[in-house]
């Protein structure tokens, strides 16, 4: 009886080691189109018995994209030594390999999420992610970056972010960490700064701050990338609720990129809320920092210059000139203290001094930016002339003219 219940046992050990595919899967392995096995796929996905008939079903389709992908491609080839052969070449269809680039690549995706996940024993024994990541990293995903420049070309946005957008998302793939990346360098992080700024025009912002955090990663595209981050943060802030939340984003964002860009942001939304000391201690730790940044400098300056307190308001803006020397709009305010704190004192032969000094801001100013198409010294300038020389004086009549 012993004997007969072990043979009973490895009988149906036998039988669950060798069952076969599903009716459902093998419906979908002998579809012969790609079309065919993707509406077989999408309506029995149900029925599959396990992860792995799943990840066979989308390596099915994997097959089929890629057989008329390369399809395309070999005449793509074929049409080059054609033309150097001076033959005649034959019609690529482009938009057919771009979309299978496309189905390729996403049903890769979705064949290494089961392929990764354990067998009926808890191993994970992955069968068919070398090979896809092989054939799917280079042809097909560069694929996608010429069939979003076209689609961008035509005017078709959208087709240029679903473009992009896969090609940005699938490099952090699992199956793609141990694929060479240095081919991409050179447009990886713009792709990604596009595909965001189509995900933002699309008011998707949790996916346009997802690729933009992405483009970040460059060193070319940081900048770039960063600001449009700040953009997304603060587009339609309405309630002060939003703008409480829009300065804790930036906080957040600040601690981590201690940039002139988002602390200036910064800056400026915690005034609006009226966290003056918040705001002016996020300046004073940039300065102790560095006592040379020049926008912590300039900001600092401006404030004080708007708060009345001209005297504060000089050393600050002095400074900030002397780090960017061609900066007339700075120029400017610096000649604007020096003269509000002229009239703001009654000692006369250091009123004639505050207005030698802003005279030569001012000059400098003009000097920079003679048509006035940025900063505004007409004026200002003619003023400090007029309590310098007087008003009948040469100097303060071209001075006069010089504001026309």
């Amino acid at each position: 009886m012993k004997k007969l219940f072990v043979m009973a046992a490895m009988m149906v050990a036998s039988a669950t080691a060798f069952a076969g595919d599903s009716d459902a899967l093998k419906a979908i392995l002998k579809a012969k189109t790609y079309a065919e096995a993707e509406a077989l796929v999408k309506s029995n996905l149900g029925s599959l018995a396990s992860d792995a008939e799943k990840a066979k079903a989308y390596n099915k389709l994997v097959d089929l994209a890629m057989a008329q992908f390369d399809a395309q491609s070999t005449i793509q080839t074929e049409n080059q030594l054609a033309k150097q052969m001076g033959k005649e070449e034959k019609p690529v269809d482009t938009k057919l390999m771009s979309e299978m680039a496309y189905n390729a690549l996403v049903a890769g995706l979705e064949c290494d999420k089961y392929d990764q996940k354990p067998n009926e024993k808890g191993k994970v024994a992955p069968k068919f992610a070398s090979k896809n990541a092989q054939r799917l990293w280079l042809a097909p995903r560069n694929t996608l970056v010429n069939a979003g420049q076209d689609a961008l070309t035509a005017k078709d946005n959208a087709s240029a972010r679903k473009y992009w957008q896969l090609f940005t998302e699938s490099d952090a793939a699992p199956m793609f960490k141990a694929q060479d990346r240095e081919a991409q360098k050179p447009f990886f992080g713009q792709v990604a700064r596009f595909a965001a700024i189509f995900a933002y025009q699309d008011k998707d912002m949790a996916k346009a701050l997802e690729l933009a955090d992405v483009a970040m990663k460059d060193p070319e595209e940081y900048e770039n990338a960063l600001n449009l981050k700040l953009e997304i943060l603060g587009d339609g802030l309405k309630t002060k609720d939003d703008s409480v939340k829009y300065a804790e984003n930036l906080k957040g964002i600040y601690a981590e990129h201690k940039v002139n860009g988002v602390m200036e942001k910064l800056y400026n939304v915690l005034l609006g809320l009226g966290n003056d000391a918040e705001a002016n201690k996020i300046l004073d730790d940039a300065l102790a920092k560095d006592p040379n940044n020049f926008v912590a400098l300039a900001d600092k300056g401006l404030a004080l210059l708007q708060a009345n307190k001209a005297s504060e308001a000089i050393p600050y803006l002095k400074k900030a000139f002397e780090v960017k020397p061609d900066n007339a709009i700075i120029a400017t305010y610096a000649g604007t203290a020096y003269s509000v704190e002229a009239q703001n004192i009654e000692d006369a032969a250091k009123k004639k001094e505050l207005y030698k000094q802003a005279i030569d801001m001012f000059d400098k100013a003009k000097q920079l930016d003679p048509d006035m198409l940025q900063a505004k010294w007409g004026y200002n300038r003619y003023n400090a002339y007029y309590n310098y020389y007087g008003e009948n004086a040469a100097e303060t009549k071209q001075a006069e003219q010089d504001m026309h």
